[in-house]
């Protein structure tokens, strides 16, 4: 092979590189700043509540993939022995630092990019909290508007599912189920 054989080889071949790079990126979107929000009240009424506005989600829109993870810490309070409480005692965000889903939308096709208006979904996969894994099948919402997918689920935890440990002194004025909404909006990622 002569110079200009392997120089015209060598950049088809750094193009199809850039091409297959951009496909890639083309086709995931994602997001650092969804929220998810949880109510747990018991008897105690507007306490046990969360925001967090730095869940991370990723779609894969060629397979319906579904990755998202919530940074357990992150979780704000109203009141801040609460959320104390929560970090150190509940949630031991010290040895579980996050949550995370890993999953996909139940018979997903690209063609449910090309709808308008909302969409029901099914988010189906893994669930991980507190350490411990298990599957859910769960309800949502797929939106897409100007190249932004929004994304949303409202579910309810078995806090016991997930080996969460209430002190008999307040087990009564916490509910036994968190009511959780997640929401996100993807845009697709830079190459």
């Amino acid at each position: 092979m002569n110079h200009s054989t392997i120089s015209t080889f060598a950049c088809a071949f750094l193009l199809l590189g850039i091409s297959t790079t951009q496909l890639l990126a083309q086709n995931k979107y994602m997001t650092r700043t969804g929220s998810a929000h949880f109510v747990a009240d018991g008897i105690i009424k507007d306490d046990v509540q969360a925001r967090s506005n730095t869940v991370t989600a990723v779609l894969d829109a060629s397979t319906g993939q579904v990755q998202a993870r919530i940074p357990v810490n992150s979780f704000v309070f109203r009141k801040a022995l609460m959320q104390e409480h929560f970090n150190e005692n509940y949630l031991e965000s010290h040895r579980f630092p996050n949550a995370s889903f890993k999953g996909q939308i139940q018979g997903w096709n690209d063609q449910m990019l090309q709808k308008s208006g909302p969409q029901k979904i099914r988010f189906v996969g893994t669930l991980e909290v507190h350490g411990v894994a298990r599957d859910i099948n769960e309800a949502g919402l797929l939106e897409v508007s100007n190249g932004i997918i929004h994304l949303e689920t409202d579910f309810k935890l078995v806090v016991a599912d997930y080996g969460i440990k209430v002190p008999a002194l307040v087990r009564d004025k916490i509910a036994k189920e968190a009511e959780v909404h997640v929401q996100a909006n993807l845009k697709t990622s830079a190459p």
